[in-house]
């Protein structure tokens, strides 16, 4: 609710500012015949170079290795490159809304609009056509990157010398703001401001009222690293709390994971864009909205992979950095590929549980047992076909995720079959549990085995009613997320840690 709602609270400042610039309020007040506006960062929030070239890739992945050798052609090049093979749903993208009711209204006052962007010719028109109010789309062709200069004398040659108001963003548009009669300016920095304003009459500025960086924190998706405190299953079940360096150990792989988690959650948000731009909650996202740039993604991506493999060697253990780099490279597979394969993402979504619970045993120096591995292998396909069946219900109760949910290649006459196999499964591992509790190896960890026989019942009954949850459209996130806000799963959490804690 809070980011949709602090999207849905963007507004835009119009006002007339003061000072050095209130001289020239009455000069400001005498408008051009022309208004010119940019597209990227202007009309649309995103950039569209950089969302059609993830949506490229995400369709065929090997224009990876072609895109730099149209880069080196140009950017213009690049530009007509990607537009050419794909042109996104112009009305998907996020949008500034205000702008645009500020220019179709200049419209109705009779000036001309002119849409006057570096972006190519084919998706300039194709926005151009969307919103239906510009006189001239003045854009890049494929030979000429429209920017600075270039776009300053392409505007004087459209406009006749006429004068004209220009609206952007970029300090590349410093030589058309000298040009213009009159500069409005969107989101721009302190000194860009600054500049703009010794060089020419600023007419408005348009803000944006949103947090960068509370963004970029919500990119990171920190709401999933519960997930990671898989790592300290291992220890606990070992019993070894007492050893404070490796607890300290375990923790320091907890971080790791959670800074290259967080970095492969960001790449799926880049190659997922257009999906989650259909998708009623997704397309406030960060990225999908367009409240965190793209380039700022691909940054983010590296440097938070750095973070992690330097933090992982603090860890001391080479064991534990092979299984995070076998993470890593699982966590990218699925969300580049496997993901959209029926059976294999939920074998691989229970194998990246899997690592978690290796490395933690790696980086404590413990052995993870092939009970606790056999149970939580059961247990976690359980939570992934959970999701699938989720994600389908989804599907049923709002048409308008089919195109979304059919990514995933799962049909809703596969429903029935996913339940089958996630009750197996979660049922499978409480089967486990009671093996083990009859084995021989218990009795090496616990004086009374005979009480962790209550884990059983209390295990039956949080799977059940997961999937009873999920069954009636209440599973809308991830399983393991909503465990980690269900107050009774914290109160079946907290029995469990005190019926281990009687049998030892």
């Amino acid at each position: 609710m809070g980011v949709a709602a602090a999207w849905a609270r963007s507004k835009v400042n119009v006002a007339l500012l003061n000072d050095n610039i209130g001289s020239t309020q009455a000069k400001a007040g005498m408008k051009s015949e022309f208004l010119c506006a940019d597209l990227d960062g202007i009309i649309l929030i995103s950039d569209s170079l950089w969302d059609s070239a993830f949506e490229l890739i995400s369709m065929h992945f090997w224009y990876v290795f072609l895109i730099p050798f149209w880069r080196i052609q140009g950017i213009a090049v690049l530009k007509h490159e990607i537009a050419q093979r794909v042109l996104p749903d112009i009305s998907k993208f996020p949008q500034r809304e205000e702008l645009i009711e500020f220019l179709r209204r200049e419209r109705l006052g009779g000036r001309r609009l002119i849409l006057a962007t570096g972006a190519d010719r084919r998706i300039a028109s194709a926005v151009a056509d969307h919103l239906g109010f510009f006189h001239e789309v003045l854009a890049s062709d494929g030979v000429n990157n429209l920017s600075g200069e270039r776009k300053r004398d392409a505007i004087l040659a459209a406009t006749s010398g006429k004068g004209f108001d220009y609206i952007g963003a970029r300090r590349a548009d410093i030589p058309v703001w000298k040009a213009a009669n009159c500069a409005y300016l969107v989101d721009p920095s302190r000194r860009l401001l600054k500049t703009v304003s010794t060089l020419n009459q600023v007419g408005g500025v348009f803000r944006s009222a949103q947090n960068r960086w509370a963004s970029v924190w919500q990119s990171l998706r920190p709401q999933h690293w519960v997930k990671n405190l898989l790592l300290f299953v291992p220890i606990v079940m070992a019993h070894q709390l007492n050893q404070p360096d490796r607890i300290s150990k375990v923790f320091l792989a907890f971080l790791s994971f959670c800074l290259c988690a967080s970095a492969v959650y960001i790449l799926n948000d880049l190659f997922d864009l257009y999906a989650d731009r259909l998708h009623p909650k997704k397309k406030f996202r960060p990225f999908a909205s367009g409240k965190v740039p793209v380039w700022n993604g691909l940054a983010l991506v590296p440097l938070l992979l750095g973070c992690g493999i330097f933090v992982g060697f603090l860890t001391s253990s080479l064991r534990f950095l092979d299984i995070l780099g076998i993470y890593i490279a699982a966590a990218t597979v699925y969300s580049l590929y496997a993901k959209s394969i029926p059976i294999l993402d939920v074998l691989m979504l229970t194998a990246l549980y899997l690592l978690r619970i290796l490395a933690g045993g790696a980086a404590a120096n413990v052995l993870v047992s092939p009970w606790l591995l056999a149970l939580s292998m059961f247990l976690m396909l359980s939570l992934a076909f959970t999701k699938r069946n989720a994600e389908l219900i989804s599907r049923i109760t709002n048409p308008d995720l089919s195109p979304i949910v059919a990514k995933r290649n799962y049909h809703l006459q596969d429903r029935e079959v996913i339940q089958q196999f996630g009750v197996t499964s979660g049922y499978l591992s409480v089967l486990v549990l009671a093996l083990y509790i009859n084995g021989r190896e218990v009795t090496k960890l616990y004086r009374h085995p005979q009480l962790i026989w209550l884990a059983c019942p209390m295990l039956l009954f949080w799977i059940s009613r997961i999937w009873f949850l999920a069954n009636r459209g209440k599973m809308s996130e991830d399983p393991v997320v909503f465990a980690a806000r269900d107050p009774l799963s914290y109160l079946l959490g907290v029995l469990l840690i005190l019926i281990l804690f009687l049998a030892s």
